[in-house]
């Protein structure tokens, strides 16, 4: 059929540039009508995503929950291939587990050759857990729970809690120049309840005294700290962990053998 080209003021107009003449036109109206003001409302959308969705990219529970519900459905397919002997879906199962495989020793590797760039970017990111320690419920709970347990406050030393505007000694609050209350050697104050007003002007202190109320050594030494010390606890669960994938990975080409076989 011969090409027509139309030429109105509207998103109609990218539609039907150069599209062929038909006998329903009426067709070709609604249906860039429907573009129109797909095109119209758009921007809406996307802004409206950005602003309620802009900090999932951030949220380090959500990236947790992803990647327990991919491994969720990477095992189901496993199993459900084993018990029906579906080919597709072992097929689906080793490669993936193969990619995993692939990604760990890929990850080893660069982890070991960038030890230094590793502890930047996780000085970086205990900063930024720190200054948004009062605005993200997420990100409060994991710095309270590294605090508590490695017994260490701020990244570097107990000083970090400057850039927090509420601990921060320039802010009217009274948790200025002050440390939260999993910074303290003691919380409870030898009670039974937790005193969350325990770290209050403990920037204000030297060092000498402070150390007496709360931790005066950063997280990122105590956590290279806890490494070291337990570097062989974490080699022997590294290698299970690595030849269990091996071996479910054998298993699964085995299985897909013997079912090519029968099928055969």
């Amino acid at each position: 059929q011969k090409l027509g080209i139309y030429w109105l003021p509207s998103c109609y107009n990218v539609v039907s540039f150069l599209r062929p003449k038909t006998h329903f036109p009426g067709f070709w109206k609604i249906k860039a009508r429907i573009l129109k003001y797909v095109f119209y409302f758009l921007p809406f959308v996307v802004i409206t995503i950005r602003r309620h969705f802009c900090d999932i990219g951030t949220d380090p529970m959500l990236v947790v929950l992803s990647v327990g519900f991919l491994l969720t459905v990477l095992c189901l397919s496993g199993c459900v291939g084993a018990l029906r002997e579906n080919r597709c879906l072992l097929k689906l199962f080793s490669a993936t587990v193969l990619v995993l495989i692939t990604a760990q020793v890929i990850i080893a590797i660069v982890a070991h050759t960038l030890q230094d760039q590793i502890e930047g970017n996780l000085r970086s990111g205990m900063l930024v857990a720190i200054a948004r320690y009062q605005d993200d419920l997420d990100l409060r709970f994991i710095t309270d729970e590294i605090q508590s347990n490695l017994q260490c406050c701020g990244a570097d030393n107990y000083r970090d809690w400057e850039i927090n505007i509420y601990y921060n000694c320039s802010a009217p609050g009274v948790l200025a120049c002050g440390v939260p209350a999993t910074c303290c050697v003691d919380p409870l104050e030898n009670g039974t309840v937790w005193n969350s007003q325990c770290g209050v002007g403990a920037q204000l202190l030297d060092e000498f005294t402070a150390q007496s109320v709360i931790f005066l050594g950063g997280c990122l030494g105590e956590i290279s700290r806890w490494i070291k010390q337990h570097e062989g606890l974490i080699g022997i669960i590294v290698t299970v962990v690595f030849g269990v994938q091996i071996l479910i990975l054998f298993i699964t080409i085995r299985l897909l053998e013997r079912i090519n076989r029968h099928k055969v």
